[in-house]
């Protein structure tokens, strides 16, 4: 939101008051009270009326420090509350001089000037990260309201994406950002990577993959410099990232008081350790979950032969599926969601999935949506309990938007949630094992809710409850770490309750570029996880998109072919023909069993993303902030601590990437190959068998002997390939149990020419082989393999 008009003046009809001096300074409680009044006060007639800003800064865990910043502090609020996890035995340090006081929390530390200017600084271990001074943080009045508001402010009571503008009164904060760098996060936004210059508005829409809108809004950002700040308001937040004002991010607040939490950190990544320790961990999902999807797609046609025919098609082809999807039609049209089959088309849903599991070794997934539409059997029911949103007037809430009469299921009523929760329920004991979370975006904002909730703030949190209520009953009817949710919307918190999946995007290599460019920034905002549409949903793509796709698909967390209006198995865009090597299925089956193979060092990598918050899935800037070339890439990342991936976006094949310093292998390419330079950027023509994946120095990777289900011996039978490791060096990987558990630690030590691996004793046996060299070892399972170069 701006209210700037250059830079000397305020847009019109906007009165701005800055915290301009610290007037008084406190320490109380382990925190500092700040009294800012809007002017410099040099006699007492000053301090009659006037703006002025009471301002509180603390910890709630170490390198997390809370502002709250309040003008009317008797105002109404009712905004739901993200869910934080403070640290109550954690107190900062404080110290005070004659010029200033400095909180520090850990190695993060603020620091409140003194005297007759305001001035806030924040850094880290002594090194500056941002702060604020002259007309930054602010009380902001409407004087007049505009006509453009009068037009919009109607929208405030639909079923639409677009918010009506707040009006009234706001609080700003305005924080500086140094020559050089970079802003990222704000949720899932298919806009660029980098955030510069943009404005982001905090408002789930379901607006697909093509537009500034986004159905994950996360009201955090991440900065290269090693911090991040998560504004704690449900509500909606707008963000200015250097575009009103170039040198500063601005984030903006409707009402009376604004809070945010600053999190530092060594790097980027340490900063999403930290914050997700505040909103959540990932939780695990189980190892099966990261194999091959298949879905019925939308409006398809379907039904058991329908289904059977997709599991034997792929069996056939000896293309290894994990999880299949039953989308919305599992259900009889006009009653989403009623947790009812369609019995005409699935007569018997017990037997059926009792039976598919049993013959393809396959997890079932089914499709909801938080809505109940008027047609469906459990409406009259949830209408006379009270269970859904209401209006004003006392009414329920209804649209015929989707499902027609439909109404939302009040998440703030616990009655409500444990009766949405009988339904999950319902369907894992007639065999579903993971449930497709859709929808939750489009949350009106004209209602009522049974905890009197703030309906406006409720519009980005509703989707939290949502899929907590969903995530929470699966978990109790599979067991922990055995729960997968496919959910559409988030907001902060959200990554709790994995996985996420990008939304509505097309058939097209832009829409495949934009998909990415939406799960790196979702990454870069706590969540740990990330999948989307292999081939695309909307409209059909050519097969040369299909393949390239199920590439770029297979080397995500979580790996799903659906559509919308066509089916996504490979035969209905290339046979399967040995005439032609590169053929959809052909390509299809590769990549399913790389990943098979590479699940040894994925499941490890989840285990990893699940204990410490950092994102299995993420931009080159988590891991080489240091690097200036990794700062703004947004067409490659890293799956895990140890594998660059770049996808092919282009028709001609040709892959452009950079590779950071160090002696990177080429995992697709021949073992015995010299080792790739990294420094510098390459350009590389791929068949449809490949795609740049490249393992980083100094890695352990360890290759499974797989067959056809995901949870497997991860060591037994393996090759583990020793990958630029330098003299001097020591490097680990964790091997974990696909039942769950870590089974052992791989450590291999280099001296001069003689690299020495060690382990627990084990009778398992496997494979050892130095990268870029014709060297190749069996391990005897002794606890000690020695390879000499």
């Amino acid at each position: 939101m701006k209210f700037a008009d250059g830079f000397w003046l305020n847009r019109r009809g906007f009165t701005v008051d800055y915290a301009a001096q610290p007037y008084s300074v406190e320490v109380r409680d382990h925190e500092i009270h700040v009294l800012a009044t809007s002017q410099q006060i040099y006699h007492r007639g000053m301090t009659l009326g006037g703006v002025m800003l009471e301002i509180v800064y603390s910890a709630v865990r170490a390198d997390a420090i809370r502002v709250q910043i309040v003008h009317h502090k008797g105002a109404a609020n009712h905004e739901p509350k993200f869910e934080i996890n403070r640290d109550e035995s954690f107190h900062p340090v404080i110290t005070e001089t004659a010029e200033a006081v400095t909180l520090r929390s850990g190695k993060t530390a603020v620091t409140v000037a003194k005297g007759m200017n305001w001035n806030v600084q924040f850094t880290y271990d002594g090194k500056h990260l941002t702060g604020g001074g002259w007309r930054a943080t602010s009380y902001i009045q409407q004087n007049a309201y505009l006509q453009e508001n009068d037009q919009r402010q109607a929208m405030d009571n639909t079923f639409w994406s677009i918010p009506a503008p707040a009006k009234g009164a706001f609080v700003r904060e305005q924080l500086t950002l140094s020559v050089g760098e970079y802003i990222y996060g704000f949720g899932e936004r298919f806009t660029p990577f980098v955030k510069n210059g943009q404005t982001v508005e905090t408002w789930n829409s379901d607006g697909g993959t093509c537009s500034d809108q986004g159905y994950k809004c996360v009201p955090f950002y991440l900065s290269s410099r090693g911090y991040g700040v998560l504004a704690n308001q449900t509500g909606p937040v707008s963000y200015e990232v250097a575009s009103d004002t170039v040198s500063k991010v601005s984030m903006t607040v409707p009402g009376e008081s604004l809070e945010y939490i600053l999190v530092g950190g060594a790097n980027p990544a340490e900063v999403l350790s930290t914050y997700t320790a505040l909103t959540g961990r990932p939780a695990l999902t189980p190892a099966k979950s990261l194999g091959l999807w298949l879905s019925t797609s939308f409006t398809t046609d379907y039904d058991e032969k329908t289904v059977s025919g997709f599991l034997d098609g792929m069996a056939k082809r000896n293309i290894p599926l994990q999880m299949f999807h039953f989308d919305c039609f599992w259900m009889k049209a006009f009653t989403w969601t009623s947790f009812a089959w369609d019995e005409e088309m699935f007569p018997d849903p017990k037997g059926m999935l009792a039976r598919l599991k049993k013959e393809y070794n396959i997890g079932i997934c089914a499709w909801i949506n938080p809505y109940i539409a008027q047609q469906s059997p459990l409406f009259d029911e949830g209408a006379e309990k009270g269970y859904f949103i209401h209006t004003k007037d006392g009414g329920i809430f209804q649209t015929d938007m989707w499902q027609p009469g439909m109404a939302l299921v009040d998440f703030t009523n616990p009655d409500a949630c444990r009766w949405f929760a009988d339904g999950i329920r319902k369907l894992c004991a007639e065999g579903v094992t993971a449930i497709k979370t859709d929808f939750g975006e489009r949350i009106p904002t004209d209602v009522v809710y049974f905890d009197g909730s703030d309906p406006v703030a409720m519009h980005n949190y509703y989707t939290y409850l949502y899929n907590k209520t969903v995530f929470t009953a699966l978990e109790e009817c599979v067991g922990k770490d055995k729960a997968v949710l496919f959910a559409r919307s988030a907001t902060a918190g959200g990554q709790k309750f994995p996985v996420h999946w990008g939304g509505d995007c097309s058939a097209e290599y832009s829409a495949m570029a934009e998909t990415l460019r939406g799960g790196l920034s979702l990454c870069a905002s706590g969540f740990g996880f990330f999948s989307h549409d292999i081939g695309g949903f909307e409209q059909t793509a050519s097969a040369d998109v299909y393949k390239r796709w199920v590439a770029f698909g297979l080397m995500s967390t979580h790996s799903r072919l659906h559509g919308s209006t066509s089916y996504r198995v490979p035969w209905a865009y290339e046979e399967d023909d040995p005439a032609n090597p590169e053929n959809a299925c052909a390509v299809l089956r590769f990549f399913t069993n790389l990943k098979g193979k590479l699940m040894p060092y994925l499941w490890a990598q989840a285990n990893h993303t699940h204990e410490t918050g950092v994102p299995m899935m993420r931009a080159m800037v988590l891991d080489y902030s240091d690097d200036p070339a990794c700062l703004t890439l947004d067409r490659q990342y890293m799956l895990g601590d140890s594998l660059l991936c770049a996808p092919v976006f282009d028709e001609s094949g040709i892959a452009e990437f950079y590779l950071p310093e160090g002696a990177w292998f080429d995992l697709l390419g021949e073992a015995s190959a010299p080792l790739t330079q990294g420094g510098k950027w390459y350009r590389r023509r791929c068949s449809y068998l490949e795609m740049p994946i490249y393992v980083r120095p100094g890695t352990i990777l360890t290759l499974g002997d797989f067959g056809t289900d995901v949870e497997y011996d991860y060591l037994n039978n393996a090759t583990v390939l020793l990958c630029g490791i330098a003299d001097g060096q020591t490097v680990t990987a964790d091997i974990y149990k696909a039942a769950g558990g870590l089974d052992l630690t791989l450590t291999a030590e280099r001296q001069g020419d003689r690299i020495t691996l060690t382990y627990p004793a084990t009778d398992r046996r496997f494979t050892v082989k130095v990268a870029g060299t014709a060297i190749s070892v069996q391990a005897d399972g002794s606890g000690t393999t020695v390879i000499d170069l």
